[in-house]
């Protein structure tokens, strides 16, 4: 199975922007700028898929902050906030398993960001700031 090229269908007929597709090392970019979507990496890693989407630098309140996004991790249907090896980059992140996914099941997890930058929009701009 091409998992590459299946990944690519779903995105396309999720109508998402392909801005880097580099089929070798399996990665894509993406954008959908009507759900708030800039850069978001997705990379197949048999047997998992991971999505990533960067959302900020963390440089203060670093406590605090996280307590906040974890505590928010509860209401997010699919992914998570987690930060980099670092500590620095905040991200929303996701595995699915490569080899049963469906259109329903990538769809989600992207409508989940979706909403996740739709209702916590105010709170992510005022970490980014801290």
């Amino acid at each position: 199975m091409d998992y590459f090229e299946k990944v690519k269908e779903y995105l396309m007929e999720m109508e998402y922007s392909i801005i880097v597709e580099d089929k070798a090392n399996e990665v894509f970019v993406v954008s959908s700028e009507e759900d708030g979507i800039s850069n978001l990496m997705i990379g197949i890693a048999d047997p998992i898929i991971i999505i990533e989407q960067y959302l900020f630098d963390l440089t203060k309140n670093v406590g605090d902050v996280s307590k906040q996004l974890l505590m928010k991790n509860r209401d997010i249907v699919h992914g998570a906030f987690v930060m980099d090896d670092d500590g620095k980059k905040v991200l929303f992140r996701d595995t699915l398993q490569v080899e049963t996914l469906d259109y329903e099941e990538l769809e989600g997890t992207l409508t989940s960001l979706s909403l996740l930058l739709s209702e916590y929009t105010d709170e992510i701009i005022d970490f980014s700031k801290n």
